[in-house]
């Protein structure tokens, strides 16, 4: 008995396309293309964040109205919208907001200092303000 042959598929004309350019190497100039470099001027490169969900003009008490703390935030730096929020970085907010707090804690320490009272472990502090000659 002969043995049959294994029946061979069809190729449509998009798979004979397919195969032939599968075949051919890339020409000379795609193998030294450069890989892509981020923006010379510093500028924002490709996000890869997708399309944003909402505008830079969106008032920023709309996207936070359930969030009293953010809100208190946006009071304070001074800023109504997305894009405005945008230009500070999470550290630059961090440090604007500790500031103020910190003035105030050394005010606190200076106070309780000038009353011969300091903070729980400030002691060497009083005792350093209190031999101060200006008493700051």
């Amino acid at each position: 008995m002969a043995k049959k042959k294994p029946a061979k598929a069809k190729k449509t004309a998009a798979g004979r396309k397919a195969a032939a350019k599968s075949h051919k190497k890339p020409s000379a100039a795609a193998r030294l293309k450069p890989a892509p470099r981020p923006a010379a001027n510093g500028g924002p490169t490709a996000s890869t964040l997708g399309r944003p969900k909402v505008t830079g003009d969106e008032p920023l008490y709309l996207l936070f109205r359930e969030d009293y703390h953010a809100r208190q935030i946006f009071e304070f730096l001074k800023v109504r919208t997305v894009r405005e929020l945008e230009e500070f970085s999470a550290g630059e907010i961090l440090r604007r907001l500790s500031n103020p707090i910190k003035a105030t804690v050394e005010r606190i320490r200076s106070s309780l200092a000038e009353r011969n009272r300091c903070l729980a472990g400030d002691e060497e502090f009083a005792v350093e303000h209190k031999s101060r000659p200006d008493g700051k």
